[in-house]
């Protein structure tokens, strides 16, 4: 136990201490890796061939090739306003019940994100919509910070998802399959917030934001219409057998190019390349930052910690429903100060062992994982959302985190959900894939 404590000390210690000194991530898992390897427990030694060979070894992956593909897509169809005309659908859908626009908050993120697949594109490209919208529709600032943040956590987990192709490379599972996974759990929690928000409404005494009206309606759905075909291009393609998860990526983003320069008439040749310039930048951090982690992932392997951790973990229960609720724990912790990508990408290769012994469906601990996850975005200190929230509204970060604060309880309830009913995450993908 003192050798684990050690190790654990050496392994993790290093690395906290440097992101908590503002080192990128990135470096820190290299550089964490480097001085274990001179510790008595690493060899004592750097190993250069070990290093690039890992590093390489990484990014050695068709399945990464979704990254770019997904990243874009987000970036170019908030570009030619396909987020207004999703919001303008959703309002059409649900804005005539009693609170009628926050539910429209939530509806719309969960249209949104068959599309985006990460929460900081939602919340900073259709956020930035729903909150002015509410706003205007009278709703204090409290209940508009806090529906639009927790309905944006639902985009890595209804497909597709840039985080669920990140754990299917590492945890080494079918990313359609992972994908297919996320539809009833983000389902499920859209409905959550959307009962949480009937409740919070309900006791400010807030109506309808609109009166049914089937014109509207059809004349909404027309005009979101090519919208809503990307997520059936991407699912359709997959279910089909037509293309993989990364094919889809390509293919979505050319339809959407196509729409925005054909049908929408919004994309121009300078918008193409500014979206394909940042989406460039984006897509280097990200590949950076799995990169790094197979060196950190390789660096444990050799320190036997995940044996050590499976070991330790083991020796309490071996219950996998315990042990579940025992990694969960951990999530909430780790992402109260780490990025998403970040923490799968080091805590996969870690946790993997834990799984194997546990009998653990990996495909199920992947949406629980992501889930838990999704909420350490809205929790302070470092959540992600929090900031893009008071960067793309008019509140100070103290009013974000108040606001967000209520919607921790759905979240976690559908959690807590998903762990006790394995088939809410597994159903979908095993009948329809195998």
């Amino acid at each position: 136990m003192m050798e684990l404590v050690i190790i654990s000390a050496l392994f993790l210690g290093v690395l906290l201490l440097l992101y908590a000194l503002g080192v990128p991530i990135a470096i820190a898992m290299g550089v964490t890796s480097i001085i274990v390897m001179l510790s008595p427990y690493g060899g004592g030694g750097i190993n250069y061939g070990v290093i690039s060979k890992q590093l390489l070894y990484g990014l050695n992956s068709f399945t990464l090739l979704a990254i770019p593909f997904y990243l874009l897509l987000g970036r170019l169809m908030n570009r030619i306003g396909m987020t207004e005309r999703i919001f303008t659908l959703a309002n059409a859908m649900v804005g005539q019940f009693r609170g009628g626009i926050a539910q429209v908050n939530v509806v719309a993120s969960m249209i949104f994100s068959g599309m985006s697949g990460l929460a900081v594109a939602d919340a900073a490209g259709l956020g930035r919509v729903e909150y002015a919208s509410m706003r205007e529709h009278g709703y204090d600032k409290d209940i508009s910070l806090g529906v639009t943040g927790s309905s944006a956590i639902i985009g890595p987990i209804i497909p597709p998802s840039v985080p669920a192709i990140i754990y299917a490379v590492l945890a080494d599972v079918s990313i359609g399959q992972l994908f297919l996974a996320g539809i009833v759990p983000g389902v499920l929690l859209g409905l959550a917030l959307m009962v949480t928000v009937f409740v919070i409404v309900r006791q400010k005494g807030y109506g309808p934001s609109s009166q049914f009206a089937f014109g509207e309606l059809w004349t909404a759905f027309k005009e979101a219409f090519a919208a809503l075909l990307a997520p059936v291009i991407i699912i359709g393609g997959i279910l089909s057998g037509v293309f993989t998860a990364t094919e889809a990526g390509a293919i979505a983003v050319i339809y959407v190019l196509l729409v925005g320069m054909f049908i929408y008439r919004e994309l121009t040749l300078a918008g193409i390349v500014a979206e394909m310039r940042d989406g460039m930048v984006e897509t280097f951090s990200l590949t950076f930052i799995i990169a790094a982690a197979a060196l950190y992932g390789f660096v444990a392997l050799r320190l036997q910690l995940p044996i050590l951790m499976a070991e330790g973990i083991t020796g309490i229960t071996e219950d996998p429903t315990l042990i579940l609720f025992m990694l969960v724990g951990l999530l909430l912790v780790v992402g109260t100060f780490m990025e998403t990508i970040a923490a799968i990408s080091i805590l996969v290769p870690v946790l993997l062992p834990v799984l194997q012994i546990a009998n653990i469906d990996p495909l199920h601990f992947g949406i629980v994982m992501i889930v838990t996850l999704m909420l350490g975005l809205l929790t302070p200190p470092f959540g992600v959302i929090l900031f893009v929230l008071e960067k793309v509204t008019d509140a100070k970060l103290e009013e974000v985190i108040r606001a967000v604060m209520p919607y921790y309880v759905p979240i976690i309830l559908i959690i807590v959900l998903v762990i006790l009913v394995p088939e809410i995450a597994t159903y979908v993908p095993v009948r329809l894939i195998g």
